[in-house]
This record gives structure tokens, C-alpha cells and sequence, in this order.
């Protein structure tokens, strides 16, 4: 039978290291031996996770400084903990998130220039894992949602707009190693050390589907396959090999097919390219990187090739697709941070093409940086595509339809939000720009529809819905279920819109704030929103004096848990500054005696 040689466009990718001037080196990388993320990148930024004395800390560097990373390179640090993953926010390149070993995670607004001294103020800090959060992912359709995961063998779904979970899914038994979503945000599959991959409903909390992937000892990995419905997964046989298998998460019974990649020792982590359905494969101290072509058709999955180095990968960043040089016909660009040195290099993925004209069977329209959904109309049980737009010109390509769910629901089968679907119509109003004045509109036009418009618009101004009395620009709102009140503040910038949100009390700009930081800047207000059980009385869920009914005692147990964690953090926070202090005082008592000798000196040599 003769040879048949498959015919493929991207049989010939090829991995192109940038110089070593595009590098970015001496960068003191944090010596945590966890298989998240300790790097993150968007079109803007590059943060990396950095070694630090107290707790742990990362850089956030201008995605064109390449170089030599100074080592006073200013820091942000919060963290009582080691961070064990960071993700940028895919809508907001000045929002990143990050989870620790302190069962906290937080969320910290870059400045648009980059850092310029160290950061120790977060936006909003999140509790509510009993041990370390491991994993945190941000929602890919939705605006202010994100998934963590922790060692508790909890999921919990954040609105991180409120700083409150939206749903707390408790459904396994063994640790957490991999959370993944798919395409319209309307599932999460998950990995756990029980060897079994499950598909699950975020806003029930219900297993759609669960079935045993890989059966090896180590540690498993997961992705969606775009929005094919299929899984594809990473992990090690009974003999130790590494494999790969690809499943329909309609029929998870066994796997569409289960194949052996080698024999090394290093967990596997995939990278999957929708737009190319090209799927990068990289192994945990490997110095390659293999790629396949995913296929609707059996075997599923064809090996194309390998990108070869000799240095060992710590982790992989991955830049947006939105940023890589089509006039290269890059299709993807990692950033490679070493195993062994203080060093992140860039690789491009490249597709080898004889003119730099742009190739549109390359580049067909990819997710954007706008949300599909706001999280209140995801929560209602809506769900959408990404908003697609061009690689070329960045316009708009696309319009997606709006489909139903079920609302979230709680583990007492009340529901978080009655579902709520309406059609809205684009309507053009008359507002009235300018600095402290409100922008009102005849219709209330929601989120996702004026994304659309403002992608579709050269027009930089939103329109903000006010229902509450406004005092010079501000809109004052109460609210009847809590014992706060919420200030919201518009700030109309040249160059960027920004709404900031104080849940008060706000703490003077003299005073110490919640994270016992002090506010060196008199002038900036320290916004700090954090979640914690209602702050209710305790008696007013009490009858007789005790919890009668179950939700009753899980209520008053995490009560006293954040009571709990809140002391011990101000513990250490104190026990730090104590220690610093003592370190001032040190040297203060060194420099004094220093020259008191060279005065004794001085005056020795005068008489003689």
C-alpha cells in the first residue's frame, strides 16, 4: 500500500526564541514547587511570582521592558502566604487576581504606567476557603466572575464586583488539581487527585458527568476542546507513561481516544488554540514543547512537531491572542520561565508563509477583551459566545445570541436571583459629559449590549443608570440589607473611564486601613472590599439562645472562622511591623555609634 502523507497547513510550525536583548533576566522567581501558574501576561504586562521574605510578592513589568530586571524593581505584596496563582483579568488589563497559601485571594488594580513604588493595597480581598486556595480562574464570557479552588476540596464562584460567592460547590472528595471552562462559561470541568475528571454546572452545583481519566499516581490536567463539547486531558498510566485522552462530555463512559506521549517523569500542562484548533503540549522540566492538530474525525488528534531547547520550563504565560504580529503569522507566543535561572524567555509559535499579507485561514475571528454578560445576568441563567472580533483590524465579527439556564441555586433550593430574560433594543439617548455630572439615558440599555456598541463605535463614553439622589456628581445609595452604605463615585479621565466603588466605612487617609498597611498618600482613598459571613447579630438567627437548623450553624461556624482568621492576620501583620521597627532601630543605633567614633576621631585629631 503506498504512503499517503496528510495534507495540513500547520504541518510545518516551528518555535522562534526571541534574542536574548528581548529576554527578561535576573528575575528572582519564587521557589514554590505548586503546578499553578506563576505567570501571567495580556497585551500590557508581564507578572511573575518573585521569592520574598514576608510572605510573597510578584512583578508587574511593561510587556516592551526587556532586559535586566533592576532588583529594586518595585513589588506588589499583601499576601501573608506564598502566592500560588495569578491570572490577569481577560476584560480589564489593569485588574489582576491572585490566590496564596493563605486562604485569601485578592485582586489588585496596576497603575496604566506601570508600578512606580510597591503596592501593598489591594481592591478586593476574598475569604472563604478553610486551606490553601490553589487555583483561581476568571470566567471567559462574563465580567467580575471568577472560579478558585482550594485544598478544602471546595469550589467557590466569586462576584468579585461585590466581593461576595455567588456559589459554593462541594462536591468531591480528594484534592483539586486542575479547574477548567468551557467555551460560553456555562460549564467548569475539574480534576482531582481521586483520578477521576468531572463536568460540572457552576450555577447548580451538579456533576453532569464524571468518569476516571488517567490512572497514574501523579497529578492530571484538563481543558475544553473550544466549543466542540470534548475534553481533552493530561496525565500518566498505571506503567508511569505519559498520555493524553480526548472525551465527549456527552458520553463520558470511556475516552474518544487514550494515547502514550513518553516516559518522563514531569506532569503535563496543555495549551489549546481554538482559533487553529492546534493543541501545545509542554511537560513540567522538559525543554520542548509538542503541538497537535485536533480533528472531528478519528484518530481526533494528529502529532505535528516539537519545539526543542535545551533549558528546562518552570511555566508557560500565554499571550492573547489579540496580541500576537500577524505580519509574522505568529499563532501563539509563550513565555517560558527557567527551570534553573532567573530568566523568562519569549517563543513564537510561527506558521511559515512566503508574504506578510495578512492570512485570514490563520486568523479567523477571535474573543475580545469586552464581556459577553454582566454577572448579574449571568447569575439569572443567561449564557452567550465571546464577542469575536478581527485579528486584522480589531472590529467586531460578531453578534452572539443569547441562551437560557438555569439561575443559580443554592444548596437550599432558593434561588440566588429569579431568573430574569428580557429583550433590550439599542436606543440613543442625550447625556451630558463632564466632570461631576451624572450621564443619564431614556433607556435602561444593559452591559453587553453597550459593549457591542462602544466596539462597534469610536465613542469612548458609557452611559451610567442612576436611581438614587445625587450630591455633586456623587450617587448616594442605601441599602436595606446591609449595614453599609455604598458610595459610587464616576471619574471621567481623557484617556480611560473609571468607576470606583468604597463600601464604607471608608477609612480617613490618616488612619491605618483594614490590610495594616499605612496610607503614605494622604491624598488616596483606600478602597478595600472584602467578604465575609453578614454581619448581622448573632441572636437574630437564634432561637432560644442556639442554631436550630443546619444553615443556621454553617452560618454562625464561618462567622466565627472569619473572626478567627481576622485576628491572626492582624497577629502577623503586627508581628511584621514589629520586626521591621526592630530592624530601624538596629541601624538607627549602628549609625549613632558610628559617629559618635568618627566625632572621637575628629576631635583626637584636632588636638594633635
Amino acid at each position: 500500500m503506498a504512503f499517503k502523507l496528510r495534507l495540513s497547513k500547520f504541518r510545518h510550525i516551528y518555535g522562534s526564541p526571541a534574542k536574548k536583548e528581548l529576554c527578561y533576566e535576573s528575575i528572582k522567581v519564587t521557589r514554590n514547587s505548586h503546578d499553578a501558574s506563576i505567570c501571567a501576561i495580556n497585551v500590557k504586562f508581564l507578572a511573575i511570582v518573585t521569592e520574598s521574605a514576608c510572605g510573597s510578592s510578584f512583578i508587574v513589568l511593561p510587556i516592551e521592558k526587556t532586559g535586566r530586571v533592576d532588583i529594586n524593581t518595585p513589588k506588589v505584596q499583601g499576601h501573608s502566604g506564598p502566592i500560588l496563582d495569578i491570572k490577569w483579568n481577560p476584560f480589564n488589563d489593569f485588574i489582576i487576581a491572585t490566590s496564596s497559601d493563605d486562604t485569601s485571594v485578592k485582586l489588585w488594580q496596576i497603575p496604566e504606567d506601570g508600578l512606580q513604588s510597591n503596592l501593598s493595597e489591594w481592591i478586593v480581598d476574598l475569604h472563604g476557603h478553610q486551606k490553601r486556595v490553589s487555583y483561581i480562574e476568571w470566567h471567559p464570557t462574563t465580567d467580575n466572575v471568577l472560579l478558585s479552588a482550594g485544598n478544602d476540596q471546595k469550589c467557590i464562584l466569586w462576584n468579585t464586583e461585590t466581593a461576595e460567592p455567588i456559589n459554593i460547590i462541594d462536591c468531591h472528595n480528594s484534592l483539586i488539581q486542575c479547574i477548567a471552562w468551557n467555551w460560553d462559561g456555562s460549564l467548569f470541568a475539574t480534576t482531582s487527585k481521586d483520578k477521576k475528571v468531572r463536568v460540572i454546572d457552576p450555577r447548580t452545583g451538579n456533576v453532569l458527568q464524571d468518569s476516571v481519566c488517567h490512572v497514574g499516581p501523579k497529578g492530571a490536567k484538563v481543558v475544553f476542546l473550544g466549543d466542540t463539547n470534548r475534553l481533552f486531558t493530561t496525565g500518566f498510566c498505571k506503567m508511569n507513561e505519559r498520555q493524553y485522552s480526548i472525551w465527549d462530555i456527552k458520553n463520558m463512559t470511556d475516552p474518544l481516544v487514550t494515547s502514550t506521549i513518553d516516559s518522563s517523569s514531569g506532569m503535563l500542562f496543555p495549551f489549546y488554540d481554538h482559533d487553529t484548533r492546534v493543541m501545545f503540549i509542554a511537560g513540567k522540566g522538559d525543554g520542548n514543547i509538542r503541538y497537535f492538530e485536533i480533528v472531528d474525525n478519528p484518530p481526533y488528534c494528529h502529532y505535528l512537531g516539537q519545539y526543542n531547547s535545551p533549558n528546562p520550563q518552570r511555566c508557560l504565560g500565554i499571550l492573547p491572542k489579540r496580541g500576537v504580529d500577524v505580519k509574522r503569522c505568529e499563532i501563539m507566543r509563550f513565555y517560558k520561565v527557567y527551570g534553573t535561572k532567573g530568566f523568562c524567555e519569549p517563543i513564537s509559535m510561527i506558521v511559515p508563509r512566503k508574504t506578510e499579507a495578512f492570512h485570514s485561514d490563520l486568523y479567523p475571528p477571535t474573543p475580545s477583551a469586552t464581556p459577553s454578560l454582566t454577572s448579574d445576568e449571568w447569575i439569572s441563567g443567561q449564557n452567550r459566545d465571546p464577542i469575536l472580533i478581527s485579528p486584522q483590524d480589531g472590529q467586531v465579527s460578531s453578534n452572539p445570541c443569547i441562551t437560557t439556564s438555569k439561575a443559580v441555586q443554592r444548596k437550599d433550593s432558593t434561588l440566588h436571583q429569579a431568573p430574569v430574560i428580557t429583550t433590550y433594543k439599542a436606543v440613543k439617548g442625550s447625556r451630558n459629559i463632564g466632570q461631576g455630572h451624572s450621564i443619564s439615558s431614556t433607556a435602561p440599555v444593559p452591559n453587553s449590549v453597550r459593549n457591542i456598541q462602544k466596539l462597534s463605535s469610536n465613542d469612548n463614553s458609557e452611559t451610567h443608570m442612576t436611581n438614587g439622589p445625587t450630591v455633586g456628581g456623587l450617587n448616594i445609595i442605601s441599602s436595606l440589607d446591609h449595614d453599609f452604605t455604598v458610595t459610587k463615585e464616576t471619574v471621567v479621565e481623557t484617556s480611560r473611564h473609571v468607576d470606583k466603588k468604597t463600601w464604607s466605612p471608608t477609612p480617613a487617609a490618616n488612619e491605618i486601613p483594614a490590610n495594616m498597611m499605612p496610607n503614605t498618600n494622604p491624598e488616596k482613598v483606600h478602597i478595600h472590599k472584602a467578604w465575609s459571613p453578614p454581619k448581622s447579630p448573632l441572636e437574630q438567627l437564634m432561637s432560644n439562645g442556639y442554631p436550630q437548623t443546619d444553615p443556621e450553624l454553617r452560618k454562625a461556624y464561618f462567622r466565627q472562622l472569619e473572626e478567627i482568621r481576622s485576628l491572626k492576620q492582624q497577629i502577623s501583620m503586627k508581628d511584621k511591623r514589629i520586626s521591621q521597627l526592630e530592624e530601624e532601630l538596629r541601624c538607627n543605633q549602628s549609625n549613632k555609634w558610628h559617629r559618635e567614633l568618627n566625632e572621637g576621631r575628629n576631635v583626637e585629631e584636632s588636638i594633635c
